[in-house]
């Protein structure tokens, strides 16, 4: 009996450990919370003041095995507990990562048959492994690895042990797929415009727009996805460009640490292009099992009906938690539905914002002003000119365009006569112009709205101190 006795003790005191650990962790929480101001702790929603909840961004790391995540249950005790099993869902995983690597078993049993020496290589090679840049050891203290064991402890809803297959399976995956050397490798100059980067949303997520217009040209989809081979390429190359947007991503305490990707479907093939809608199968089940939580969002725009059927389709090999990250925009509404997401100064033009590349007049730090224009009504903005000898540079867009659009010059010296710049019987995309004048006056600039839905406007302008040229030529 005594003896049986014994042998129970180190199991009673590892979890007296554990318990001691978990209650000083959730210690450690309430006084960092304590710590914070009004402003950034975080909302209560017991009161009549609603929030939002963000799932990828209600995380912080108050320590090693902390997690925190925002108030959405009306029960106080309610949230505390269903943080508590994350914590200690976060805790576990740390644990069984740990012991894996230290065991020498994370990617599978090690071979017996093998020398000391060679066995001890392979466990320090192991003990340095890393997933998108982050050291996996918890014991080395990186603050982006419970980032990371977070992202799939997530996509398995906090299933400890399932999230340990997911990440073990992904490793593997990884290493047999060659991921770390697919950066070098050259996989298709030719689709480097059809996928790419373009600032970021409200939030900092990386923005990745993939466009699938330019496959309705049947040479570039032959040339694509004609053969076994090409098809396996076009994939590589999808994998590719997913590392390369790792890279624009933080895995650390308020990082961003995933991106929103947008979905161009504008004059996009068919339903009978079978080899375009299986791979865009196979890559959406690739990411959602070797890339968990790293697209925020899957946004849709320009959906033809047939993708809804497609998708609707597909959607059985998709998680719930995948399937609730996608959002679909007709084409009368895209531009409307981006701007939930992108701030106007980031949307590219061709969506409707005012984005242009290697822009020499404004930056993303010149902010738009935005004004609305009800039904069946005129408005006016006007663009004060300070003195004479400025250059005045503006652009407009209209959410929903279908407007009328006037501008014109009006001087302060009522003797002068105003000046018409431009004058449009209907407004279809983002409006850039500017005008130098000798003397003070403002740029009027008239929309009329004849339409039945009110259409909301956004502008921005700058002036430029400017020397006319027969300045230069009368001193010489």
């Amino acid at each position: 009996m005594t003896e049986k006795k014994n042998e129970q003790n180190p199991k009673e005191e590892g979890d007296h450990v554990r318990e001691k650990e978990e209650s000083q962790s959730s210690q450690e929480d309430d006084q960092e919370e304590s710590k914070k101001s009004p402003r950034e702790q975080k909302p209560n929603n017991s009161g009549n003041e609603s929030t939002q909840e963000d799932e990828e961004s209600d995380v912080e790391f108050l320590g090693p095995a902390i997690y925190q995540e925002a108030e959405t249950t009306p029960s106080v005790e309610l949230k505390q507990s269903d943080n508590k099993k994350k914590n200690k869902a976060l805790l576990e995983l740390r644990c069984r990562v740990e012991d894996a690597i230290v065991g020498n078993y994370l990617l599978g049993k090690p071979n017996k048959m093998i020398s000391p020496a060679e066995s001890a290589r392979q466990r320090e090679e192991l003990r340095e492994i890393s997933l998108w840049g982050v050291p996996l050891l918890p014991s080395k203290g990186h603050q982006g690895t419970d980032i990371v064991l977070l992202k799939f402890l997530r996509a398995k809803d906090f299933k400890v042990l399932d999230a340990f297959e997911m990440l073990r399976r992904t490793l593997k995956w990884r290493k047999e797929y060659r991921t770390d050397e697919i950066l070098e490798e050259e996989l298709g100059s030719d689709l480097e415009n059809l996928v790419f980067w373009s600032s970021v949303d409200k939030e900092g997520h990386p923005l990745c727009f993939t466009v699938y217009g330019p496959f309705k040209e049947r040479e570039l989809y032959k040339k694509t996805f004609g053969s076994k081979e090409k098809r396996q390429q076009f994939l590589r190359w999808r994998v590719q460009f997913m590392e390369k947007g790792i890279k624009k991503l933080s895995f650390k305490k308020g990082g961003v640490d995933s991106m929103v990707h947008i979905i161009d479907l504008k004059n996009s093939p068919g339903p009978d292009m079978k080899e375009l809608r299986s791979l865009s199968s196979k890559t959406l089940v690739l990411l959602q099992e070797n890339y968990p939580e790293l697209i925020q969002k899957n946004i849709v725009i320009n959906a033809p009906l047939w993708y809804y059927v497609a998708h609707v389709l597909r959607s059985s090999l998709l998680s719930q938690r995948t399937k609730k990250k996608f959002v679909f925009a007709r084409p009368s509404n895209v531009t409307k539905t981006l701007l939930k997401f992108v701030d106007p100064e980031e949307l590219p033009v061709q969506y409707g914002g005012l984005k242009r590349e290697q822009d020499p007049e404004f930056t993303p730090e010149d902010k738009a002003s935005r004004r609305s224009v009800k039904a069946n009504t005129t408005a006016c903005i006007e663009i004060p000119v300070a003195e004479g000898g400025l250059t005045m540079v503006w652009e407009l867009t209209v959410v929903g365009w279908d407007v009328s659009y006037k501008e014109e010059f009006v001087p302060d010296d009522e003797g002068s006569y105003k000046i018409l710049l431009q004058n449009k019987k209907r407004l279809g995309q983002c409006v850039r112009n500017s005008f130098y004048t000798n003397e003070p006056g403002k740029i009027v600039i008239t929309i009329d709205n004849w339409t039945f839905k009110s259409k909301r406007v956004l502008y921005r302008s700058k002036s430029k101190l400017t020397v006319p040229v027969y300045r230069f030529l009368f001193n010489k």
